[in-house]
């Protein structure tokens, strides 16, 4: 038969990986920040199309980002001003249109990405846009002296090279060189070539797969830039990135790829010219916010039970519920471990949450003018004979009658705090005068004042833990770590070994 302490240490076990687990879950894979001050870096990114009509019918296509490994677009949201803007879902990504019947004048358009790092992000929908068919191969319209210095450009480049990412390596070291063959220098001399147009021409003649990244480094204050191109190169079991300046890289960590793929970033109809720049700001935000905001944009089944979802009037009531289990666990650990006594199991926990909202040294000077006023009448009465219905009863009016008048007197003399003293458990305040006075009168003063000053001590030390913002912001944002606090109070309630007070209390007959 399993033991109760082998069972209680499985339970505890249990609990605590479970809340553990699922909040390093949360942490790492959701993002959700640890620390409820954490910041992080929003960008937003914007594309400016500016453009001069012919007077016809216009139309502007430009390709729209996609969510990506590393970078999560949060927001998009487009500017059409008089134009007419659709957008479409194609194979390869989305497509945003711009369209006007009569377009004679100039204009700008604007398309607004907002979007933030995240090292660990892997998107779910994401697809892989890869062209498999050859790009156009514009070598067949060279003269004769040209395709015979692309042969002789591609045998060099194919003889030092292993395979279709080492092609291209050797390709734009050919063209970078400071001392570049003649064959390179008879291309690089044909109208309207360059080392990118000449170096994908050639790659597409060998029929190697490629395709252009283009995007924009994230950083800020950048203004009117052209997009950044990059090649992409398949090889047999890797893709290889290069800079057509540099030659082959690591992709860098805050490139954000506006669009994949050989076709055209934008393309006009009806338009005599039209220019596309990108702009880039960064915002340092609260992450908490944007957690919550990612939360309750996604939707998924995970983030569904999450308390973000629930009404604002009940994410607050839940905010102080989720608080008690600390005050729980503090007056446990001080009763059971430390031996301080109290009058009440968790009266100290509802007299924290009173302190919370009056705050500590207020709460305390309306606790003594109560409770000392309460033990006056309770006395009184005692020599009514009253039985303890009544008697508790005519405490309960009492304490209100004296919470009240304090109020009125506070608000007249603009003593803004006092007006908190509501927020005080009347009940639980006459069981407390209730209780004082029957163990002064059985136990004596002593007894009845260090019960009530155990009481004091342990809520003070109660509202000091619940009335913190890294506790607040854990409490409600990882509610699952309640599980841990539950473990922790199984753990100590298994504890029946010496307390600390009593080993303060015997330590002189240890000495003997």
């Amino acid at each position: 038969m399993i033991s109760s302490r082998f069972q209680v240490l499985m339970i505890v076990m249990l609990l605590a990986m479970a809340g553990l687990f699922v909040s390093w879950y949360k942490v790492v894979y959701l993002g959700v920040p640890v620390t409820p001050h954490d910041k992080r870096s929003v960008f937003t990114v914007t594309a400016e199309v500016d453009l001069e009509g012919t007077g016809s019918a216009a139309s502007v296509s430009l390709r729209l980002p996609s969510q990506q490994p590393g970078m999560k677009i949060l927001e998009r949201e487009g500017e059409a001003g008089e134009f007419g803007m659709t957008t479409a879902s194609m194979q390869d990504g989305e497509l945003l249109h711009w369209t006007k019947r009569q377009f004679d004048d100039k204009s700008k358009l604007f398309y607004k990405v907002r979007v933030t790092p995240e090292p660990l992000y892997e998107p779910q929908e994401r697809k892989d846009m890869w062209d498999t068919s050859p790009a156009y191969d514009d070598t067949q319209f060279w003269d004769a002296s040209e395709q015979a210095a692309a042969a002789g450009i591609l045998n060099f480049a194919r003889e030092h090279s292993a395979d279709g990412i080492s092609l291209a390596a050797q390709l734009i070291d050919m063209f970078n060189t400071e001392m570049p063959t003649d064959a390179v220098k008879e291309l690089l001399a044909k109208k309207n070539e360059t080392t990118s147009s000449l170096v994908m021409a050639l790659l597409a003649r060998e029929k190697v797969p490629f395709r252009k990244v283009r995007g924009i480094m994230l950083e800020d204050g950048q203004k009117k830039r052209r997009a950044v191109t990059l090649l992409e190169v398949k090889g047999t079991d890797e893709t290889g990135y290069f800079s057509f300046k540099s030659g082959q890289i690591t992709l860098p960590e805050n490139f954000f790829v506006w669009s994949l793929g050989n076709r055209a970033m934008m393309t006009t109809k009806g338009i005599a010219k039209a220019r596309l720049r990108f702009s880039v700001s960064e915002a340092k935000v609260a992450a908490s916010m944007l957690s919550k905001r990612e939360m309750l944009r996604q939707g998924n089944d995970f983030l569904n039970f999450s308390l973000y979802t629930l009404p604002s009037s009940q994410q607050n009531a839940f905010k102080q519920l989720l608080l008690i289990p600390i005050g729980a666990l503090v007056v446990v650990i001080f009763r059971i471990l430390i031996g301080i006594r109290t009058m009440g199991t968790f009266m100290p926990v509802l007299f924290a949450l009173a302190f919370i909202q009056t705050t500590l040294i207020s709460g305390l000077a309306m606790f003594f003018v109560i409770v000392a006023s309460g033990l006056i009448v309770r006395s009184y009465l005692s020599r009514l004979q009253l039985l303890l219905v009544a008697r508790i009863s005519a405490v309960i009016i009492v304490v209100i009658s004296i919470m009240s008048i304090m109020s009125i007197i506070s608000f007249k003399l603009g003593i803004d705090e006092v007006l908190k003293i509501t927020f005080f458990p009347m009940i639980i305040l006459s069981w407390t005068i209730e209780r004082m006075s029957i163990l002064w009168e059985e136990s004596g003063a002593r007894e009845a004042l260090t019960q009530v000053g155990g009481s004091l001590i342990v809520a003070i030390a109660a509202s000091f833990a619940m009335d913190n913002d890294f506790v607040r912001h854990l409490t409600f944002t990882f509610p699952e770590l309640q599980l841990l606090v539950l473990a922790m109070v199984i753990l100590i309630g298994r504890y029946t070994g010496y307390r600390l007070s009593e080993l303060v209390r015997f330590a002189p007959m240890a000495g003997r």
